[in-house]
Formats: C-alpha cells, structure tokens, sequence
C-alpha cells in the first residue's frame, strides 16, 4: 500500500501544479491583445489540460484504491470527498473556458481568473488539513 500511497501523493501533486497554472495562463489570454500571443497561450493551455487530465484521472484512482484498501471511514472524509467533487467540477470547467477561449467566447476579465485561480489553493489547504488532523 505504501507505493500506492506514494503515487497517490504524486499525481495529486502533479494535478494541483496543472490547476494552479492552467488559469495563470487565462489570466495572460483574456489580456493579450497580440493574436500571435493569444495563439500561442491557446496552444500552452490546451497541452497542460491534456496533461494534467490523466493525471487527476491516476490521482482519483489510486486515492479510491487508498480508499477501498484501507477501509477509511470518518466525518473528515465526507467532507473531503465533497472538496474532491468541487476539484473535478473546477477542473472541467477549466475546460470549458478553454473551449470559450478557442471559439473567441471568453466573457471573463483577467482579474477574474485572478481570483479563479485562488480556488484550488482553498481546496488544497482543506484537503490537507482534513486527511492529515482528521478535525471529525
């Protein structure tokens, strides 16, 4: 179980650095006015999204592995299965903006996805303190 626990740690560590700079790079798209420039940040985001996708795929799988493995049970995992659901909404609408970025739709402002991108960091520091104090 330990090197299912030690890939566990590093594909969620993988699939939060995707997260965290997947929206760092909307925030340059939604403020280039350079065509070329907002060809090229198309181009860096749609590669990260496909790289980290599996990746959050592997870190769910083996979390779930961990999960079933161990038999874990408490109020802190109810929790932290509901902050994992919010990250799998978060990461597909990621998604979506990609696509609204492709298709020319992106109605969002850079300082939008300025605070957008603070929202995996929140997730993270809840996860974290949720499975390492198991608070209930």
């Amino acid at each position: 179980m330990l090197w299912v626990k030690t890939f566990h740690i590093i594909f969620v560590v993988s699939w939060f650095a995707g997260l965290f700079y997947l929206p760092r790079l909307f925030v340059n798209h939604a403020m280039t006015q350079d065509a070329a420039v907002a060809a090229q940040l198309q181009l860096m985001e749609r590669k990260l999204y496909r790289f980290v996708t599996p990746l959050g795929v592997l870190a769910l799988a083996t979390g779930l592995w961990l999960w079933l493995g161990y038999g874990i049970t408490g109020s802190w995992l109810k929790v932290k299965l509901m902050l994992i659901v919010a990250l799998i909404a978060y990461h597909l609408y990621c998604g979506k903006l990609l696509l609204d970025f492709k298709q020319g739709r992106n109605t969002h402002s850079h300082v939008w996805y300025r605070w957008f991108n603070e929202l995996p960091v929140l997730l993270l520091i809840a996860i974290v303190i949720l499975v390492v104090v198991k608070p209930f």
